[in-house]
């Protein structure tokens, strides 16, 4: 065993990249899970391909996952990675472009065949004739090593190959100090139903542990120390993880369920899945069956005294509008959450783009100004979330919150709030006649908020018309 020495770092950028069938995000996700234990300051980004099954090996079907580790304090991802970890030749040339001059390189040297190297638009091999000389290049077997790390295990040879995310896990994972302990307990847990899958990723994880832990390929090891952050209980959260909890948290603190309701689209559709968890909690979601439709329920479950809320993406803010135009007239409290991506294109469903501001500030009719709250880090989406709802229900009006692909996709450590701070919400429901002449739907409180008369409520009916 060759001695390695130890070189400290204050941050480091990690970029995994391979193709869609490769678990690049699994093996971001864990990396940052590990690092998140560590105690340093993280912040990641997930980039999926936009083609729905693009061919295998081709620079469409790329998947990447980049993490921004340190001992400080940080607020994005990182723009240049120092190290990448391509797992093909389409990987390399789709992300070798972003990597920092005399960056670490670290590839899957068994995808460098011929077939593969066509597919990825290679006309010679990159770590063969002098392409990459300007990196530090290391060309590591995975394939090979994972395939014979599982020799004596009773799966296919295809099953033992798909285990190489782990190796790479395990290699990044010795490189950078991570804790195996907590992926080892992932695996386990995961694949407790599948004992020979479990044997054959545990084995692969141990193999790239291993491997950096043996070779003389690799001379040191790095540490990034702990960042000093405010005392508190912090826990990994993306943006729409947050941002669900932030709109439960205001439930419970106005006292008024949830109902959300939305219409499947990148990259949306997360807030849905995520708050469709939390049925304990009260909460009821739908997916409509479009768009209008999911807006109008939500208006609906806002006149009914709900916290109506829908949820959209790009184009999804547009067909909402006349819906929203109708909830200003109406003076309801009602969310709606545009986590925007980039457009107009509709090809483009998960890059990042701040793409719907204007539609949001002016896409209605007339004078109809709302509110509009946006989130600028995946933690601050809780506290996005609270805040619209306060203003929502005392100001009876919709409000708009946004985010978008980072933020809803990008995770980071978020300090657990002290839920006794939250501000409180009041939905003050209209529970009797509060006029001589009768229930005056349009009578003003001290906001300049109108009643909200819940229907059924004695004695104030009243008809509201939208021409």
């Amino acid at each position: 065993m060759t001695t390695k020495t130890v070189l400290e770092k204050d941050h480091v950028v990690v970029r995994f990249a391979g193709d869609s069938g490769d678990g690049m995000q699994l093996t971001g996700d864990r990396f940052t899970n590990a690092t998140a234990i560590m105690g340093n300051d993280l912040a990641t980004l997930p980039d999926f391909p936009a083609e729905i099954r693009a061919p295998a090996g081709t620079l469409a079907g790329v998947s990447a996952f980049q993490i921004h580790f340190a001992s400080r304090d940080i607020v994005t991802p990182g723009d240049a990675p120092n190290v990448l970890v391509a797992m093909n030749p389409a990987a390399l040339r789709a992300n070798l472009r972003d990597l920092e001059k005399g960056g670490t390189l670290i590839v899957n040297e068994d995808a460098f065949f011929d077939r593969n190297l066509e597919k990825a638009g290679y006309s010679s091999n990159p770590l063969e004739d002098g392409s990459l000389d300007g990196y530090q290049v290391f060309r590591v077997p995975m394939t090979s090593i994972t395939t014979r790390a599982a020799e004596g295990i009773d799966i296919t040879k295809k099953e033992a190959e798909r285990a190489k995310n782990m190796f790479a896990l395990g290699l990044l994972s010795w490189m950078y100090s991570r804790p195996t302990d907590l992926t080892l307990r992932w695996i386990e847990e995961k694949f407790a139903t599948k004992p020979e899958i479990l044997e054959g990723n545990v084995a692969a994880f141990k193999a790239g542990y291993n491997f950096g832990e043996t070779t003389e390929v690799f001379a040191h090891t790095y540490e990034v120390k702990k960042a000093d952050l405010a005392p508190g209980i912090y826990r990994n959260a993306n943006g729409t993880t947050a941002l669900a909890w932030g709109l439960i948290a205001a439930s419970a603190t106005s006292g008024l369920p949830i109902f959300y309701a939305s219409y499947s689209i990148t990259p949306a559709s997360e807030l849905l899945h995520e708050l469709s968890r939390h049925k304990n909690f009260g909460v009821r979601t739908l997916q409509a069956e479009d768009e209008i439709a999911a807006a109008g329920i939500a208006l609906g479950a806002a006149f009914a005294g709900h916290l109506g809320i829908t949820g959209t993406s790009g184009p999804g803010l547009d067909l909402k509008q006349e819906t929203i135009g109708l909830a200003v007239a109406l003076e309801l409290p009602m969310i709606i959450v545009d986590v925007m991506r980039a457009g107009p294109s509709t090809g483009m469903p998960t890059k990042t783009e701040a793409a719907d501001l204007l539609p949001a500030m002016f896409g209605r009719h007339g004078e109809s100004p709302i509110p509009i709250v946006a989130s600028h880090t995946p933690a601050s989406c809780f506290d996005v979330a609270v805040e619209a709802v306060r203003i929502a229900v005392t100001y009876r009006t919709p409000v708009i919150i946004l985010t978008d692909t980072f933020l809803g996709n990008s995770s980071e450590p978020w300090r657990l709030p002290d839920l006794s701070l939250l501000p409180k919400i009041d939905p003050h429901f209209a529970t009797q006649v509060n006029h001589d002449d009768g229930f005056m739907p349009y009578l003003r409180d001290e906001h300049l908020a109108r009643p909200w008369a819940v229907p059924a409520t004695s004695r104030t009916t009243r008809r509201t018309t939208s021409g």
